[in-house]
């Protein structure tokens, strides 16, 4: 089966330094791929460049094996959807309004939602712990809140891949992992998931591959047990990293 986005000989870059080099990613259907890495290797930019919002420096991506600049931005964004690790808040508006803006690419130019649309928001935000929200304004929404705001939105919008830059962030840890379930269910329905995440234990749970990269364009991409180790950890992050198991799963930690 071909994969749903891959990245050809990808060069990431900013400010003239090269954070990742010759990337060749293959993300199919029905996989959850976590990026790891310290800050400022390159994470963020990786997932912009897959998501089309910012051009690579060299190489390609291609969206079910045609590149994606072909394609028209609607059906982009009926493809692709992407949670920024940065919320903002374009106009005042209630929480049920934001979410139905999830909607916006499966509507024609002059439609408005339809109760099924309606209800799908609904639902996504019953998924991220909102169902009493509705008629919340966004502005009055703690941090923690607007980042489930911003999942649901994503999760109205059902796009094949889902591209989530830190998509954990501001949440406890019971939103946190709440959230990453609901993603690996979509990967499980069918969809594809490709998450920047801090915590490697967050990625030995979900991921079914990991991409870590590391400084100077240097990057390693396959099946997480063997990419996530305590040796490539501590390379990685520059301090020691030991593992631990119990009941029969990995752990991390700092040592």
């Amino acid at each position: 089966m071909g994969a749903l986005i891959e990245s050809q000989d990808l060069d990431v870059a900013v400010a003239g330094r090269l954070l990742v080099q010759q990337l060749n990613l293959r993300a199919h259907a029905g996989e959850f791929i976590a990026i790891l890495g310290e800050n400022g290797v390159g994470k963020t930019l990786t997932l912009h460049s897959l998501a089309g919002t910012r051009p690579p420096v060299r190489g390609t991506v291609l969206l079910d094996a045609r590149p994606l600049a072909q394609w028209p931005r609607r059906v982009r964004a009926l493809r692709i959807g992407l949670v920024a690790q940065s919320d903002e808040d374009p106009f005042p508006s209630k929480v049920l309004e934001f979410a139905l803006i999830g909607r916006h690419p499966h509507l024609g130019l002059w439609d408005w939602e339809s109760p099924h649309d309606v209800a799908l928001a609904r639902s996504a935000l019953a998924e991220v712990d909102l169902h009493d929200f509705d008629q919340r304004e966004v502005a009055t929404l703690s941090g923690g809140e607007r980042r489930r705001l911003a999942i649901a939105t994503i999760l109205v919008q059902q796009p094949a891949v889902y591209l989530l830059d830190e998509p954990t962030n501001h949440l406890d840890p019971h939103h946190a992992i709440t959230t990453l379930k609901l993603f690996k269910e979509r990967a499980a329905a069918g969809a594809c998931v490709i998450a920047t995440l801090h915590d490697a234990n967050q990625a030995e749970r979900f991921a079914d591959h990991t991409l870590l990269l590391e400084r100077d364009g240097h990057w390693t991409f396959g099946p997480t047990r063997n990419v996530v180790t305590a040796a490539s950890l501590s390379r990685v992050y520059r301090t020691h990293i030991a593992e631990l198991t119990a009941d029969g799963r990995r752990f991390f930690v700092d040592a």
